[in-house]
């Protein structure tokens, strides 16, 4: 018998609006108001669900931002919630909200819980482009609870090297797992696109994949004019896609709410427990190891701790998936091999399922609802990720209840981050003399060519740089065509700026 507090997912709903009309097109509260009433449906209980909702938790949107999103959602609904939340921005934030919903029921301090995001971008690049002005609700009495804490995910000094968007800084840590690995190119090129190419299996069965297209693995790392390369050694398929319209809704119940609703037991998901952690290295650039991701595996572990089972006990894994180096990090530091026969996707994937910007981890849950649903008894493991393998969170769920204590998302006294290095290395901006190359790309423009190398590294007394190299193209398609990680080059100054050349 579970405890009336036990956490129980009862009801999804996910959405997908395809190249609607800007002036047609579902407004954000209109694709999370669908979502919440799908949820409810889901659960069997109908809108009178929707009506108790005591907690509201939304997640940030790109677009559609009001003054009190929960509560305009609420009015919608025909609740008036007591807990309204809103979480930071990151691809995270969907775990983290509902783990954090999750131990508030564990707490008494919540029954009926809404966690719901959207995503518009697809919608809000249209309008600006057509010129249309999207009138959208902006309004909502009251002021919100901030779940997390809103920080910039890179500084002014990687911006001015280039280092400011996913696309760019994602492959500097692809390039050095691949060194660390001590795989050659063709080799590693082989692994990224049977991996990704079992993501796209899973999205062309998804009905609610922005991409449901299977594509094989030559197909997606084969550059030509519709995959372009973006950034060595990510072409443009191996990219997560944000520019979507996608929404999800999970509805989250205590036992004795569920069991009042009338709710089936056959709908229910048990949280077996979460975990959240931050890497102490915020910026990318001042990472101690580019091949090793410490919060990342603090978190994993963490939940899996909490829920008192070990990753071999896990029956379905949905690892977030922005691009390669997120699952591939991951897995690493499981142990797993990238193929293992579970699979690392219940959604497609970011570049495929699609990215919706900080609500993506809300259609994991949902996907991974629906599988567990199908294999009773079985076990789920969702995790998270942040900026850039910056904020990482996880959880677990099941079909039946967890054995002993209600769950909790707190993280252990001892972590596997105490053995790691954690601690930042500050970027010496004045670097000079001979440095040592260890994570690197080269960023191409729209119509392929190579147009700025990115380089990290250590000088010769041991300080993190920051370059860029030469803009000469053919020192750039040099720069991707052979090993470039242990490599030295000459560090100087030059309008203000640090060069590395290779030598």
């Amino acid at each position: 018998m579970s405890d009336d507090r036990t956490p129980v997912l009862v009801g999804v709903g996910q959405l997908v609006q395809r190249d609607a009309d800007p002036r047609e097109a579902l407004s954000p509260w209109q694709m999370l108001e669908s979502v919440a009433r799908d949820a409810a449906s889901d659960a069997g209980a109908g809108d009178r669900l929707l009506r108790e909702l005591d907690t509201v938790a939304l997640v940030n949107m790109a677009g559609g931002r009001a003054q009190n999103g929960p509560f305009v959602l609420g009015e919608m609904l025909g609740a008036k919630p007591r807990g309204e939340y809103v979480s930071e921005t990151g691809g995270q934030v969907g775990v983290t909200l509902a783990n954090f919903v999750a131990e508030r029921i564990t707490q008494g301090e919540s029954r009926v819980a809404l966690v719901t995001g959207a995503n518009n971008m697809r919608t809000l690049a249209k309008a600006m482009q057509q010129g249309v002005k999207l009138d959208w609700a902006r309004g909502g009495t009251g002021t919100p609870e901030l779940v997390g804490q809103e920080r910039p995910g890179s500084s002014e000094l990687e911006a001015k090297y280039g280092l400011q968007r996913p696309p760019d800084i994602y492959p500097i840590f692809e390039n050095a797992l691949r060194a660390a690995r001590g795989l050659d190119f063709e080799t590693h090129r082989k692994g990224m696109s049977v991996l990704f190419s079992r993501f796209t299996e899973v999205a062309a069965s998804n009905p609610y994949a922005w991409f449901p297209i299977y594509r094989s693995p030559e197909e997606l790392v084969t550059v030509t004019p519709q995959n372009r390369m973006i950034a060595f050694p990510y072409p443009k398929y191996l990219n997560a896609i944000l520019n979507t319209d996608q929404a999800a809704a999970l509805l989250l119940l205590s036992v004795e709410a569920a069991r009042s609703f009338g709710v089936p037991e056959d709908r229910w998901l048990y949280w077996w427990g979460g975990a959240q952690a931050t890497e102490e290295a915020w910026w990318a650039s001042e990472r101690p190891d580019f091949a090793q991701c410490p919060a990342m595996l603090d978190a994993t572990t963490g939940a899996l701790e909490n829920a008192g089972v070990g990753i071999d006990e896990i029956d379905l894994i949905d690892f977030y998936s922005c691009f390669p180096i997120a699952v591939e990090m991951a897995a690493r530091q499981l142990g797993l091999d990238e193929d293992d026969s579970r699979g690392f996707t219940v959604t497609g994937g970011l570049p495929y399922g699609g990215g919706p910007a900080s609500a993506y981890c809300l259609h994991s849950l949902a996907s991974m609802a629906n599988r567990l649903r199908e294999q009773q008894g079985a076990k789920g493991l969702v995790t998270g990720n942040g900026w850039y393998l910056t904020k990482h969170t996880a959880s677990v769920w099941s079909t039946e209840p967890k054995p002993g204590e209600l769950p909790t998302a707190t993280l252990p006294a001892r972590r596997p981050s105490d053995a790691m290095v954690c601690t930042p290395a500050p970027v010496d901006e004045e670097a000079q003399g001979r440095g040592t190359t260890e994570a690197y790309t080269v960023v191409y423009d729209r119509e392929g060519a190579p147009e700025r190398g990115i380089v990290l590294g250590r000088t010769q007394d041991g300080k993190r740089f920051l370059a860029n190299t030469p803009s000469d193209r053919s020192l750039l398609e040099d720069f991707v065509a052979v090993e470039e990680i242990g490599r030295e080059g000459k560090l100087s100054q030059q309008e203000g700026m640090t060069v590395f050349e290779p030598v």
